[in-house]
């Protein structure tokens, strides 16, 4: 994929080697004979996305005559692969969101380096990169199945035709798009603060566009504070229109009682009950799955806002593939997830991008799809997720310091000041003994 001298991606520097898979020395490819083989694959997907991503495994299961079973981590799935390799019996092949969590298995000798068939798919296919993005201490170790856009918000084109409003461009104009919605008597936007990884976008996508590339590097790693000025006018800035009357749906306390599923279908399920959510790209296949709105027709969106002249920036993030058995159905099913072949089944069922260079573009469903993968190929600034490249007990997991403080200051109108306090007593806490900064592999690399 081609990408503009000024970007840059969250990821580690690749020092590409491909080696023999396994001790072997042999190459185990995608149309090997597996007759008789059971293959197991974790990954965080339920819903549509897993019926989609199941198409793909029964795809490999046909070229290969293997059984493949497929297990759902859900949002917690780090726990699930912990007690699993604690237990001796891990999956063969794992889709992890968090790098920094692929960094820890790493360190503990969890995973196996990309080797022979696999690392070749790789190689051919993906860009440098991106595949800098699979590597840990210059060895790689897997590669993003799976990537998103999530600097999108969604909005029900009916409530803005209603309300004589057009997608706005800056963040003023989103407010005053939204108290246009309100005093025409639509509720303007969905938080789904129950889910607290929703509020965490909420806040990476508002931060990178106030406290820029470096102070979004530095936060992550964590050498500056939670308190630094810039968090501070983020939290202020989100606080100010979650607070707002009538701006949220269900706000105060019902607002982190919506989760992320519900929120879709409250804009464009049977009975709208909001004009707008904000979140990526994945968002289509559930509105589609919902039957009532066409994407691209009635169901459309616009890039996340710009906040005081902010250049446009994209955050990104995604499902990496990672082998934790040194086995021959292992290597197949990492060299068949790494084709054009695999990732195109994807893309045609639509809520799905790759970040393989080989996929042909026609294979995305709709102009809708094509734009949002554009973005992410052509945004002048694209950060990975920050929450995923924190400690995991400050940003990844459903008890995490970073969601519930989010959620409290959703619900409870909490002062900026004192959430960024309380951010940052958390990040010492766990950023500290150790654990206190992520690995070089989480720092940003330029992308030519």
């Amino acid at each position: 994929m081609a990408r503009k001298s000024a970007l840059a991606v969250a990821g580690v520097i690749l020092a590409a080697a491909a080696a023999c898979d396994g001790a072997s020395g042999q190459s185990a490819g995608q149309d090997s004979d597996l007759t008789g083989v059971t293959v197991e694959v974790a990954a965080t997907w339920s819903g549509i996305e897993r019926e989609n991503f199941q198409a793909v495994l029964d795809a490999f299961a046909e070229k290969t005559g293997a059984t493949v079973k497929y297990t759902a981590g859900g949002i917690d799935l780090p726990v699930l692969l912990n007690s699993r390799i604690a237990g001796g019996s891990p999956p063969d092949v794992a889709l992890v969101a968090q790098p920094g969590v692929v960094s820890a298995l790493v360190s503990r000798g969890a995973l196996v380096p990309l080797s022979g068939s696999a690392a070749d798919a790789v190689t051919d296919n993906y860009s440098d990169a991106w595949q800098s993005l699979g590597a840990v201490g210059g060895t790689r170790y897997g590669f993003y199945f799976k990537v998103a856009n999530k600097s999108v918000i969604w909005y029900r084109v009916k409530s803005f035709e209603d309300a004589g409003v057009k997608p706005p461009a800056t963040w003023d104009d989103l407010t005053a798009v939204s108290r246009t919605l309100a005093d025409s008597g639509t509720t303007p936007m969905v938080a789904a603060g129950g889910d607290g990884w929703v509020l965490t976008d909420w806040f990476e996508n508002a931060f990178l566009r106030i406290g820029g590339a470096e102070k979004y590097d530095k936060l992550a790693r964590h050498e500056i504070p939670w308190t630094d000025p810039a968090v501070v006018k983020t939290l202020t800035l989100l606080g100010e229109y979650w607070q707002t009357p009538k701006m949220i749906l269900n706000r105060p306390a019902g607002a982190t009682q919506i989760t992320f599923t519900q929120a879709i279908s409250d804009v464009f399920g049977v009975a709208p009950k909001a004009a707008m959510l904000f979140e990526g790209n994945f968002v289509a296949a559930e509105i589609t799955k919902l039957g009532r709105s066409t994407v691209g027709q009635t169901a459309k969106f616009f890039p996340w806002p710009s906040i005081g002249g902010s250049a446009p920036a994209v955050v990104t993030a995604g499902d990496q593939a990672v082998q934790l058995k040194d086995t021959t159905e292992a290597r197949a099913l990492m060299t068949f997830l790494a084709s054009p072949e695999a990732a195109a089944i994807m893309t045609a069922k639509g809520g799905f991008i790759s970040a393989n260079a080989k996929v042909d573009q026609s294979s995305y469903p709709d102009p809708t799809t094509r734009a949002l993968a554009g973005a992410v190929v052509e945004a002048e600034l694209l950060r990975f997720d920050l929450s995923d490249l924190t400690p995991q007990r400050f940003g990844g997991g459903s008890n995490a310091a970073l969601w519930v403080l989010l959620q409290d200051f959703l619900e409870k109108g909490l002062d900026a000041r004192s959430v960024a306090q309380r951010l940052e007593d958390a990040a010492q806490k766990e950023y500290g003994a150790g654990r206190a900064r992520p690995p070089d592999s989480a720092r940003p690399a330029p992308v030519p």
